[in-house]
């Protein structure tokens, strides 16, 4: 239940931005079994298109990525939206399922989730912000790492395949690149365990929510510059490839599905083939046994592939007094 206190500061924020509130730092549901985030109960907020918006610049402004924002707003044109055009912006997100500590990167979600050491005395809390993925031909790898160092000011030397790459385009790479807002890398780097990929800043903050790296995770340079200083070297990072997530929040089932990786797309994209992935998850986030669902939802959900959570099960009242999750 929502307390009184947390009403009245949704209500005072509200007043304050009316067009949009988003929050990039979210407290943990207090039920640990619960993994619904969001600041208030509806899955999607609207804020109006300014005069010489992008769909883009709309996406920055509110810390979402471009793919993410292009579909909650499959009708609004990417390049001119118009004066005054209503965007939707996504406000509840389902955490992914992997350890709550460190580092979580989901790739079909674009998105990044880091879990802070809780303070003394202070609510467990996560952090997420939407992130670029490696393109097609240059996959993110996927798997358990760490963080191993962290450079200020990186520089930057091309690697030969990289190099060959560009050069088969006509385009010549330095052998390095210097530190500076120019560099490819930005002003901030994590460096994963795994050879070669860091996490990092970047000159072309537009691509951000896309995949567009060479297998690197890149970030909006606001977003790393304050990320940067919070994480220490030896901090896991869980990489992972959940299009479909579904998680509980206070007796209520959700889901909220992504469209799947390209590499992946296929027999696996059929409605009935998500049909059963989905039921499995469901079947699993309910001990084992399939509730008695609320279709259109789910098949809404399913069909859009918005990101959005939708309930599709909410337990009956004499379970939900049982505590029983």
């Amino acid at each position: 239940m929502i307390h009184l206190q947390r009403i009245l500061t949704l209500l005072s924020l509200l007043l304050a931005f009316p067009a949009a509130v988003l929050a990039t730092t979210y407290s943990l549901p207090e039920n640990p079994n619960d993994s619904v985030i969001g600041e208030f109960d509806s899955g999607i907020l609207t804020t109006n298109a300014k005069k010489d918006d992008t769909l883009l610049d709309v996406a920055r402004r509110f810390d979402i990525g471009q793919n993410e924002i292009l579909l909650l707003n499959p009708n609004v044109d990417r390049w001119l939206p118009g004066e005054g055009t209503p965007v939707n912006l996504p406000n509840q997100r389902i955490l992914p399922d992997a350890p709550r500590k460190g580092l979580v990167l989901n790739l079909p979600e674009y998105r990044l989730y880091y879990y802070p050491p809780a303070k003394r005395g202070q609510p467990k809390t996560v952090i997420t912000h939407p992130i670029s993925i490696g393109r097609l031909d240059w996959n993110t790898p996927l798997g358990k790492t760490r963080i191993v160092d962290k450079t200020r000011n990186p520089v930057w030397r091309p690697p030969a395949s990289i190099k060959a790459e560009h050069a088969e385009k006509g385009e010549i790479l330095p052998d390095v690149f210097p530190a500076g807002p120019d560099n490819p890398l930005g002003l901030y780097a994590l460096r994963l365990g795994i050879p070669g990929y860091l996490i990092h800043s970047t000159n072309k903050p537009y691509g951000v929510g896309m995949r567009v790296s060479h297998g690197c995770i890149r970030m909006y340079p606001e977003d790393i510059e304050k990320l940067f200083p919070m994480i220490p070297v030896g901090t896991p990072v869980h990489i992972v490839n959940q299009p479909i997530k579904v998680g509980w929040l206070d007796n209520t089932l959700y889901i909220e599905v992504h469209p799947k990786l390209e590499e992946q797309n296929g027999k696996s994209e059929d409605y009935e083939s998500l049909l059963e992935e989905a039921l499995n998850l469901i079947e699993q986030a309910n001990n084992g046994q399939l509730p008695v669902l609320d279709g259109a939802a789910l098949r809404d959900a399913l069909e859009k592939q918005n990101g959005v959570p939708a309930a599709i099960f909410r337990r009956p009242s004499e379970l939900s007094a049982m505590n029983l999750n």
